[in-house]
């Protein structure tokens, strides 16, 4: 009997069919699978026609269905995207960002189409409402449009808007003061009060918090290996690595926090090597309703992170907050640059940098210390 089993070629697949002859596929820039539109005596002939469809891809033309196109802009961004490794709600993130602000502008255009001149009136027609949105947008179509100049689809990358790539932070971070952070711990569910302890004095993501397990803790030495973290992209959760190869580190927790960070093991984590530390009502892991206080299992368990904040008299706060409030507490012990960014996990100083305000009274304590200089 023929094998039918497919094999993978250099670029597309090939398949023997029963009757001995081998059938060329592959996956076009609109993302569906094409076929070669006769079948080939020899597997050499079938990866030579492989071969012709490969470099049309590269000249900017593509043959489907017997009729050659020129290569638009929604074609190769599409094939763009399935062909990266990423992250999975960086690849959402970026799925969104391409159907609701690229493909509606770009979509239609050939590749050399797209002049400075079009990236420049869609960059204004964005407006200035979403600075942040419109950064990241520009970003990818910067990327996609890069990603064509080094294949040598098009001549130069015409996304060069000066300043496009960044924006200004809207939302201006207060870190909370100890007092604050007194109240806020208070006011939360006992279950999660260790959570908020974590996320504020050791800088932890929160969703490497919810993935914390048994087995993650040394709590003898007192440190926290932080090895996974945990996402919902599209309402499924999806348990991976942090969120940089930099994410995966030790971190050390404060040993006034040790004898609490052993109670909560006693009373409130799940049984196991493998159990949580902040599980959710269902067993699983937490979700950011639930630690917000807006899912009902939330309600039923006493109070969240909402109305705990309001308790503590800082409404403004966000639970990313408490992050930044670790990396003030951390700069203010005159950690480096270095051990910030290898305690929150960044892979750049930039990175890190956002978090590196200069906690409240600092300056004068600076002031002073210069002053007993010049006492002493």
């Amino acid at each position: 009997m023929a094998n039918t089993k497919g094999r993978k070629a250099s670029f597309g697949s090939l398949r023997k069919l029963p009757s001995g002859r081998i059938q060329a596929r592959y996956t076009g820039p609109d993302g569906l699978t094409h076929t070669a539109p006769v079948t080939f005596e020899t597997k050499l002939d079938a990866e030579s026609w492989l071969s012709t469809v490969r470099a049309d891809l590269v000249r900017g033309l593509w043959q489907a269905n017997g009729k050659a196109r020129p290569m638009t802009f929604e074609d190769y961004a599409t094939a763009w995207l399935a062909e990266r490794t990423l992250k999975p709600r960086t690849r959402s993130h970026y799925r969104t960002l391409l159907t609701k602000h690229l493909l509606p502008t770009f979509g239609p255009f050939t590749l050399k189409a797209i002049t400075p001149d079009v990236v420049r009136r869609w960059h204004a027609e964005m407006g200035t409402t979403r600075p942040t949105l419109r950064a990241h947008a520009y970003a990818l179509l910067r990327s996609i449009l890069g990603s064509a100049t080094q294949d040598e689809l098009i001549p130069v990358n015409p996304a060069h808007v000066r300043g496009a790539g960044n924006s200004k932070r809207v939302h201006r971070i207060k870190p909370a003061t100890l007092p604050e952070l007194e109240a806020l711990v208070a006011a939360m569910p006992k279950r999660l009060q260790m959570m908020t302890l974590l996320a504020a004095w050791c800088g932890l993501r929160f969703g490497e918090l919810a993935e914390l397990r048994r087995s993650d803790v040394d709590a003898k030495n007192g440190v926290l290996r932080i090895r996974r973290a945990v996402v919902r992209v599209d309402g499924v959760t999806i348990v991976g690595t942090p969120k940089s190869d930099a994410g995966t580190r030790d971190v050390a927790v404060p040993p006034h926090l040790l004898p609490a960070l052993k109670a909560h093991l006693k009373e409130h984590a799940q049984f196991g090597r493998d159990g949580l530390l902040f599980p959710a009502a269902s067993g699983g892991q937490l979700s950011s309703s639930a630690l917000y206080g807006k899912a009902p299992t939330a309600t039923r368990a006493g109070h969240g992170f909402y109305k705990a904040r309001d308790a503590a008299g800082r409404p403004d706060l966000r639970w990313h907050d408490l992050r930044h409030t670790g990396a003030v507490l951390a700069a203010a012990t005159g950690a480096t640059l270095a051990e910030l960014m290898a305690r929150l996990g960044h892979s750049t100083p930039s990175a890190a940098l956002r978090y590196q305000h200069a906690a409240e009274g600092r300056d004068a304590a600076i002031a002073r210390a210069l002053s007993d200089m010049v006492k002493g």
